[in-house]
């Protein structure tokens, strides 16, 4: 069986100010989040680790290197472009408002509507490409490591598609369990590589935060 513990990056100067980053927009991680990720750590503690993947996007990339650090021992890390954000075309960049004031009912769709979405009027990527292109790179990791855990550093947008997508959770139904948090944990399960289970979902327990920040999740 492998176990997949999807992650997502710690949190950015443009999440904390509702901007949208997408595939080719980045910003710093905040000072806090590197603290956050040795949280993270110490909750994987126990696990072993076979092998840890990452989008190329330096908030993620970062947040796997710490990840790794705080754990403190050998761990290989691969990079793999098919783990990048959900290219979002002209909403990167923006603050939610500002989409919300331009295209409203693209971000309502976006946001509740997947199958409604049309990614023509933004230029953006589609949810059938992340999901597909997500997907791919999971189910080439299982048959890697088919009796493992496996780390994948990536996204909110394109983790929550690709996750529901492992899951065949239809598209009109791809946002029922809502939002993924920075430097949450998601896991799922596989035996064979193509049916795959829920284990956990935006698990953020570990951080101890006592309050719920909106832009902490997306």
């Amino acid at each position: 069986m492998t176990r997949i513990f999807f992650i997502r990056h710690g949190k950015t100067q443009w999440n904390l100010a509702a901007k949208y980053q997408g595939a080719h927009g980045d910003s710093p991680l905040l000072p806090e989040s590197y603290h956050e990720i040795k949280l993270l750590a110490h909750s994987l503690a126990a696990v072993d680790i076979a092998h840890v993947f990452s989008s190329p996007l330096p908030r993620a990339k970062t947040t796997a290197e710490k990840l790794i650090e705080a754990l403190d021992r050998p761990i290989p890390l691969t990079i793999d472009s098919r783990l990048a954000e959900f290219n979002l075309g002209l909403m990167e960049g923006m603050k939610f408002s500002a989409v919300a004031d331009r295209w409203p009912e693209v971000l309502d769709n976006f946001r509740h509507h997947p199958d409604k979405y049309d990614p023509k009027v933004v230029k953006s990527e589609s949810f059938e490409s992340v999901i597909n292109r997500v997907g791919a790179a999971v189910h080439d990791y299982v048959q890697q490591f088919p009796n493992g855990n496996i780390v994948v550093v990536s996204h909110g947008a394109a983790l929550n598609a690709a996750i529901n997508g492992l899951l065949k959770v239809p598209m009109n139904h791809l946002k029922d369990r809502g939002g993924l948090s920075n430097t949450s944990t998601t896991i799922l399960k596989t035996t064979d590589g193509k049916d795959y289970q829920l284990e956990k979902w935006n698990d953020t327990s570990y951080l101890h935060k006592t309050s719920v920040d909106p832009t902490d999740t997306i």
